[in-house]
């Protein structure tokens, strides 16, 4: 997706070099267009040695298993999206530990994908009905049995080997103004 008019007050957007890159910029107001991006977060929450998944009940992956995750909304921090959606998904709370993954994927909306390691507090799983249709706490037996998407396995493999390390929340004050969540080592 290309944008063809200034999100700032909707005038036609022109090419300007900026760098060594043409970007779509305003002549009126000095926007520049710098893509499109969006944030998707996932959770590996374990309970009693088995992980969360759910089956998506929608495209794209429709009937594969995966862990749950969604998209972050401009108003919230990755933190908070991710146990939304978990929530959102399954019913089930669970509060972060640390971040595990990082996948970035560049294509026409850039996206990136981070994961997060996160501890179950309560809830049992139980499927949203829309974007999921099945939802439960499954041991690497099961999953070898069932249609797990190869993301997720990769997720859970990188869960299992990270004995404890990863960037964990980091409450201390920002000296910026706005609204921050910050990780670190």
């Amino acid at each position: 997706m290309q944008a063809k008019y200034c999100l700032q007050c909707g005038h036609l957007l022109e090419p300007r070099v900026i760098g060594d890159t043409t970007r779509p910029a305003c002549p009126q107001c000095d926007f520049i267009y710098w893509g499109a991006f969006s944030i998707g977060v996932g959770a590996l929450i374990r309970r009693a040695g088995k992980y969360l998944l759910i089956r998506r009940a929608q495209e794209p992956g429709k009937g594969m298993w995966t862990n749950p995750g969604g998209y972050c909304d401009p108003d919230e921090t990755i933190g908070t999206a991710v146990e939304r959606e978990v929530f959102e998904e399954t019913g089930v709370v669970a509060k972060l530990n640390r971040v595990i993954a990082l996948r970035d994927q560049h294509r026409q909306q850039h996206n990136l994908y981070v994961a997060f390691d996160m501890t179950y507090e309560s809830g049992e799983p139980i499927a949203d009905g829309v974007e999921v249709d099945g939802a439960g706490f499954f041991s690497f037996e099961q999953m070898a049995e069932m249609p797990v998407a190869a993301m997720t396995r990769w997720l859970i493999d990188v869960a299992e080997g990270a004995n404890g390390r990863g960037l964990t929340e980091d409450d201390t004050e920002f000296p910026y103004p706005g609204s921050h969540q910050l990780f670190r080592i």
